[in-house]
C-alpha cells in the first residue's frame, strides 16, 4: 500500500511542532505497518522575505522545499495566499501547488494508491480538485475548526459539504465533530471516528518520587501545588481565564507553555492581578521537556473554546497528571472518568472550582496514567489501515 499524505498542518525543519498531530499518526501507522509506504506534501505559504521582523511568515520563507523527517519524505511546495480575499481562493492556489508537486512525485516513481488527507478546508477542496484530476481515491480527516467554525461562513461551507460527498470516506478525531460532519450533509456510513491516541513511552509515567525529582531538576518548588497550562498563546486557548482563576487558588503557581500574539496581553494581566511571583511563562518547549513539566504538576489545565481532540489531555494524563478541561467537543470523550479530571464550563470562576477540586480530590497518579493507557495508538492505526485497505480494493 503507497499512500500520499496531504495537509497544511505537518511540522518542518524551523516549525517542529506545527500540525505534529497529523505527522505523529501518520508515523504510528508506519510504525505498527512496516508494508505501508507514505509520502508527504504539506504545502507552505509563499512569503518572500526572511528577516525575523516578519514573524511567522518569515519563518514559512524558511521552510525547506524538500526534507526526510522520521525517515518519510516531506514536500513543501509553496502555494500564494492573498490576505483579505484568500479564505476564498485560497483552495485554488493551494489545489494547483498540490498537483505540480504530485504529478512531480508519480513521475519519480511513486505512484500512490490514495491521498490521506487532513483539515477540510481549504486542504479539503484543494485535495478534491487534485484527486479527481488525477483519478485517486482519497479521504478527508477533520481536526476541528474546519467542522466547529469554518462552515459559519457560507461559500467554505457549501465547498466542505460537496467534499464530505464526493470523499471516497471521511474522518473525525471524536464523535462530536463526526455528528457535526453528518449534520452538514456527509451520509453516516462515510464518516468514522478516528480518535488520536498517546505516546505512552515519550509521556512517561511520574509517580510522587519522580514528580519530587523532577521539580528539583526543573527549580519548581516542592511543596506548592504546580498548573500547567499549554498552546498557543491565543484568546481561544483560554490562558487569560487561566490567569483569572489563579487569583481564587491560594499558593498555587501556574506555568504557561506556549507562545503568539497574546503573550504581551497576558504579561500584562498577570502584572495588573498582582500575580507576577505566581505565573511563570515556558515558551515554546520541545515535547521531551513538556513531558517533564507535566510529570512535576499537579493539575493540567484546558480552557479552550473549541477543540476537536486536545491531546495534551492525554499527554499529561499518561505522565500522571490530572486535567481540569471546558466541556466542549470531544473534550468530554477523553474526560470521561474521575481519574481523568474534571469538566467545567469556560469562566474563570468555573475553572478555579475545577483546579480547586482537582487538588483536593487526592486521584492518585498510577489511575490516571492506567486511564491514559486506554487510548493507545493500535486500535486507531488498525482501524486507519482497514478504511485504506478497503477503498483501495473496491
Amino acid at each position: 500500500m503507497k499512500i500520499l499524505t496531504v495537509s497544511t498542518l505537518f511540522p518542518y525543519e524551523n516549525n517542529p511542532k506545527h500540525g505534529i498531530f497529523v505527522e505523529t499518526r501518520l508515523r504510528q501507522l508506519l510504525q505498527h505497518y512496516p508494508d505501508i509506504e507514505a509520502k508527504v506534501i504539506a504545502p507552505i505559504p509563499y512569503f518572500p522575505f526572511t528577516h525575523p521582523v516578519f514573524g511567522s511568515y518569515a519563518e514559512n520563507a524558511k521552510a525547506p522545499s524538500f526534507e526526510v523527517r522520521h525517515g518519510i519524505e516531506v514536500y513543501h511546495p509553496r502555494y500564494l495566499v492573498i490576505p483579505k480575499i484568500g479564505m476564498t481562493l485560497t483552495p485554488v492556489t493551494l489545489a494547483k501547488a498540490i498537483y505540480k508537486q504530485a504529478k512531480d512525485i508519480i513521475a519519480s516513481g511513486y505512484d500512490f494508491d490514495l491521498i490521506d488527507g487532513h483539515y477540510f478546508y481549504p486542504d479539503g477542496v484543494a485535495i478534491e480538485i487534485v484527486a479527481k484530476k488525477l483519478g485517486k481515491p482519497f479521504t478527508v480527516t477533520a481536526r476541528g475548526t474546519d467542522i466547529n467554525l469554518i462552515p459559519k461562513f457560507n461559500k467554505p461551507k457549501k465547498q466542505i459539504q460537496h467534499v464530505l460527498k464526493s470523499s471516497n470516506h471521511n474522518m473525525a478525531v471524536c464523535e462530536a465533530l463526526r455528528q457535526e460532519m453528518i449534520n452538514l450533509g456527509a451520509a453516516p456510513e462515510k464518516v468514522t471516528t478516528l480518535r488520536n491516541g498517546v505516546d505512552l513511552e515519550l509521556f512517561s509515567f511520574s509517580d510522587q518520587t519522580k514528580q519530587q525529582q523532577l521539580r528539583q531538576q526543573l527549580k519548581l518548588p516542592d511543596q506548592q501545588p504546580v498548573i500547567i497550562s499549554t498552546g498557543h498563546l491565543i484568546e481561544r486557548k483560554g490562558h487569560h481565564l487561566i490567569i483569572e482563576a489563579l487569583s481564587q487558588v491560594p499558593d498555587g503557581l501556574l506555568l504557561i507553555a506556549g507562545d503568539g500574539p497574546e503573550k504581551k496581553k497576558l504579561l500584562n494581566l498577570v502584572e495588573k492581578l498582582g500575580l507576577k511571583n505566581r505565573v511563570q511563562f515556558l515558551g515554546s518547549i520541545s515535547q521531551v521537556k513538556l513531558a517533564q513539566y507535566y510529570g512535576a504538576s499537579d493539575v493540567l489545565v484546558l480552557a479552550s473554546s473549541r477543540e476537536g481532540w486536545a491531546n495534551v489531555l492525554l499527554e499529561a494524563m499518561a505522565c500522571g497528571t490530572p486535567v481540569v478541561a471546558t466541556n466542549i467537543w470531544g473534550t468530554p470523550e477523553v474526560v470521561a472518568r474521575k481519574e481523568a479530571g474534571v469538566l467545567v464550563n469556560r469562566n474563570s470562576s468555573d475553572i478555579a472550582r475545577g483546579i480547586v477540586e482537582a487538588l483536593n480530590s487526592k486521584i492518585v497518579r498510577s489511575e490516571t496514567r492506567r486511564y491514559a493507557e486506554l487510548f493507545s495508538w493500535t486500535d486507531t492505526v488498525i482501524l486507519k489501515k482497514t478504511l485504506f485497505k478497503k477503498i483501495i480494493n473496491n
